[in-house]
């Protein structure tokens, strides 16, 4: 998505901004969404910029990362790899080289059947951290997930306020699983929804980053954030308030993709 988030984008007649950080519930301490690296050590930024950490991407394979494919253009990612250079980042506390990208073939901002999806291979292949596993069933709808990312703090009252550069993690509950997934906050002050403890939304800041359902043997990667749903009330200023739809590529919809590109039969690993 080229000049960052300003940019929206069309997706079956519904406007899109682009979404990249964790936006929290107003009543709950912003302690409690703070994390560490080391919580999720296959996660990790793209890029830098003074104490902003800009896209994320996930390893899902000893020897590959999966993100958004427009962090490859919000980033020097793709410029440098398009010069036939390696691109450093740091993963779990070390440097790790990608020396290839490759864009889902249906990528295309302009088309209501874009997939903004890149996959990312690392130079030498690692065995830590441990790559995640990817959600193989469509059973997506009504799972809880747990949504992380650096990048611009907001609450939900609202929306996003400044980028401190602190990891975070939110929890959401799938409402939409079709082409893509969606998630929506949810105000806590409506005692007719069913609002989370620790629910958030993501924002500027986190675009490429993941959605984990949790199971009962640990988390899956279910989806890659993508946008957040540009509705009547939606302004840059309040970006992620409550209300706000944020949308992930649905991992399950690719896997033939993913494993192709690859080389490799899923379940990795197994």
């Amino acid at each position: 998505m080229k000049n960052s988030a300003l940019i929206l984008l069309l997706l079956a007649s519904l406007k899109l901004a682009s979404s990249q950080a964790i936006i929290i519930r107003h009543d709950t301490g912003p302690k409690r969404y703070e994390v560490q690296s080391r919580d999720f050590p296959a996660v990790f930024y793209l890029e830098r910029q003074g104490n902003r950490k800009v896209c994320a991407a996930t390893i899902i394979h000893e020897q590959w990362a999966i993100t958004a494919a427009h962090c490859t253009e919000e980033t020097l990612l793709g410029n440098t790899l398009e010069n036939k250079r390696r691109y450093a980042v740091e993963v779990a506390g070390e440097l790790r080289e990608i020396d290839l990208m490759i864009l889902h073939p249906d990528y295309d901002l302009t088309t209501a059947d874009d997939v903004d999806l890149a996959l990312l291979r690392f130079r030498e292949a690692f065995k830590l951290p441990t790559p995640v596993p990817l959600q193989l069933e469509s059973d997506e709808l009504g799972q809880i997930v747990s949504i992380v990312g650096w990048g611009f703090f907001g609450i939900g009252t609202t929306g996003r306020q400044y980028d401190d550069g602190v990891f975070r993690r939110a929890r959401n509950r799938i409402t939409q699983a079709d082409k893509r997934l969606q998630i929506d906050f949810e105000d806590p002050r409506d005692r007719h929804l069913e609002s989370l403890e620790l629910e958030g939304m993501p924002a500027l800041g986190d675009s490429g980053g993941p959605a984990f359902i949790e199971t009962a043997t640990g988390l899956r990667l279910a989806g890659i954030a993508v946008g957040e749903i540009e509705g009547a009330d939606f302004s840059e200023e309040t970006q992620g308030k409550y209300g706000a739809r944020a949308v992930y590529e649905r991992l399950s919809s690719h896997l033939d993709w993913i494993e192709a590109v690859i080389g490799d039969k899923l379940p990795f690993g197994s």
